[in-house]
């Protein structure tokens, strides 16, 4: 490359030293009933025993199940990717790097924020086989394909097409086992916490956009404004009703009755 590494395609992002710069803060709540787990048979996978003393993921009756929606005792949405769209100059920007872990047949964390040429870790704490295949979400194309070693560690890049910025993996072996990214580039984003608040600080003064993303749900975008040393607060709702998953992953006979 040119050594401009940090730069993506369409962001000529210029570090400043920012002095009279702003908050942006709020709060991501789910609006309805917490959409049921995904649920996957055990026994239609390799090492299922091990898997399955994983309590995190196993219910107890031979199944694992993907818990997607972490909601707080007040409708707190966890795992919502806050990004600030089109800023060209501000804080500095350090490359992203992704750190994702295997453990007890699961991938943590569940979203992660990278970016696009930079790369993801992965490491297997795991003493059995996994394999990672990252999925450009948008398309569905498959990125890449990785075996994962058991108690192994590796770096891998992340190449999206130019636009796109949301990728799955999954794990070959274990269906159940997915974590998602979504790619930023510039350094004002956020993840919510477990009770779905985030805060993005040092922004320069000026009119901006901010997308909010998770998994399965549209993107909603907003505008702010932010003033100098001032904070803005603005609280989104995802409404569970919206969610759009994949059908066969949705069977019946596999819901969790509460």
């Amino acid at each position: 490359g040119s050594g401009v590494s940090i730069a993506s395609e369409n962001s000529k992002y210029e570090e400043i030293t920012v002095t009279d710069g702003g908050t942006l803060t709020g709060k991501v709540t789910l609006k309805g009933p917490v959409p049921e787990p995904r649920i996957f048979p055990l026994v239609l996978y390799p090492f299922g025993p091990y898997c399955e003393k994983n309590a995190r993921i196993s219910d107890g009756h031979g199944n694992a199940r993907i818990n997607e929606f972490s909601v707080g005792p007040d409708g707190g949405l966890q795992n919502v990717v806050v990004a600030v769209e089109d800023i060209e100059r501000g804080k500095p920007f350090k490359p992203i790097t992704a750190n994702i872990v295997v453990k007890g047949c699961e991938f943590l964390p569940f979203v992660s924020v990278v970016q696009n040429h930079g790369k993801f870790t992965v490491k297997n704490e795991d003493p059995v086989l996994h394999n990672s295949q990252l999925y450009q979400s948008e398309k569905g194309n498959l990125l890449l394909t990785v075996p994962i070693m058991p108690n192994s560690f590796g770096e891998y890049p992340i190449e999206l097409e130019k636009g796109k910025r949301i990728y799955q993996m999954i794990c070959g072996m274990h269906e159940f086992m997915q974590t998602w990214g979504y790619a930023v580039d510039n350094p004002y984003y956020a993840i919510t916490d477990q009770n779905g608040n985030f805060t993005i600080g040092d922004l320069p003064p000026g009119e901006y956009e901010v997308t909010f993303w998770t998994p399965h749900f549209r993107k909603i975008e907003r505008e702010f404004s932010v003033r100098p040393k001032q904070s803005t607060t603005l609280n989104v709702e995802f409404d569970s009703s919206t969610v759009k998953r994949p059908e066969y992953e949705t069977q019946e006979e596999f819901r969790i009755q509460h």
